[in-house]
């Protein structure tokens, strides 16, 4: 009798203790399922939008990217690329400088607040940042990089992690010149 207690006390124990293990398991991935956000960026539209794992938008903005139509093929066609990539690092970006080759030499404060690198495969330096002409956005500016308002910038990246995943579709005329 006492041996039958016991071996139903350890099979009731091992029962709850299996039971916590399962909850904390699929607890802890449901979380990692609720902050399963994404960036899309449209170059269609010229937006970037912020999406949960249900579709919902969280965060929207206006956006530049690269003067020109296509995929990036190579370094300084001033293609944005496109596909599916993510984040690697955000890094305060505000004392960094660049020079346009607009003979105004290097200007202060060009990638606004953040830069936001992103991972692209044969491509360096490609990344969403702010901007010191805010009246880019909205248009084909940049030398490929994705631009947005400094504002929207600092909304944004308190919501973003590494290595969150970043979509950029084509336009009509990306597709064109693809």
């Amino acid at each position: 009798m006492r041996k039958t207690t016991k071996l139903l006390g350890c099979f009731i124990l091992g029962a709850v203790a299996a039971w916590f293990a399962y909850k904390c398991y699929f607890d802890n991935t449901l979380q990692n399922i609720q902050n399963a956000n994404l960036l899309l960026i449209s170059k269609q539209e010229m937006k970037l939008r912020l999406i949960d794992y249900k579709g919902r938008e969280l965060f929207a903005a206006h956006i530049a990217c690269g003067l020109n139509y296509g995929n990036k093929q190579k370094p300084g066609d001033m293609k944005t690329p496109e596909g599916v990539f993510s984040i690697c690092d955000i890094q305060n970006s505000q004392k960094w400088t660049h020079d346009f080759h607009d003979g105004k030499g290097e200007i202060k404060g060009a990638y606004g607040p953040f830069f936001i690198r992103l991972a692209t495969p044969g491509h360096k330096g490609i990344g969403i940042h702010g901007t010191h002409d805010s009246l880019s956005i909205g248009t084909r500016a940049t030398e490929g990089c994705i631009r947005l308002k400094n504002e929207d910038l600092e909304r944004l990246v308190p919501m973003l992690n590494v290595p969150m995943t970043v979509v950029i579709t084509p336009s009509a005329q990306d597709e064109i010149n693809n």
